[in-house]
């Protein structure tokens, strides 16, 4: 017999204000990093794509995902963001509305190496062929 859910454990996702947070979060750092122009070498001229920012329920600390145009120079691009995040985040306090300014930590996100590793083992003839049988087993006689 199993228990009833228990009242006291956390939400399974961010809330509704940790959402709200990140995406204010995420859009005045896209516009802070478009119009910026920064000294380190591994900033110039490597365009970056801040896909999301998950925030802390107590909106003290910001995780940044962030990836380089087709991946080049990730390690490089990502200290960069990490050595200037109190930059950034002095940046940020001015352009948003916030109790908090929370601190800012970058960290590659891996979703499109997953995606590319997924559509490759699809395009595999082997995985096509066993997906075409499957796909024929199915179909009415």
């Amino acid at each position: 017999m199993s228990s009833p859910p228990s009242r006291h454990r956390g939400p399974a996702g961010p809330t509704q204000r940790q959402l709200r947070a990140g995406e204010l979060v995420r859009h005045a750092l896209v516009d802070i990093l478009r119009v910026e122009s920064f000294t380190d070498p591994a900033l110039q001229g490597h365009p970056v794509t801040l896909t999301q920012v998950r925030v802390s329920p107590d909106l003290k600390h910001a995780l940044c995902y962030v990836e380089p145009l087709r991946g080049e120079g990730a390690g490089e691009v990502i200290g960069a963001l990490n050595r200037a995040a109190k930059f950034l985040r002095g940046r940020l306090g001015h352009e948003i509305e916030m109790k908090f300014t929370p601190d800012l930590k970058f960290v590659r996100d891996e979703s499109f190496d997953a995606a590319e590793h997924i559509s490759r083992l699809l395009a595999d003839p082997r995985v096509r062929r066993d997906v075409d049988e499957l796909s024929s087993d199915e179909e009415p006689s």
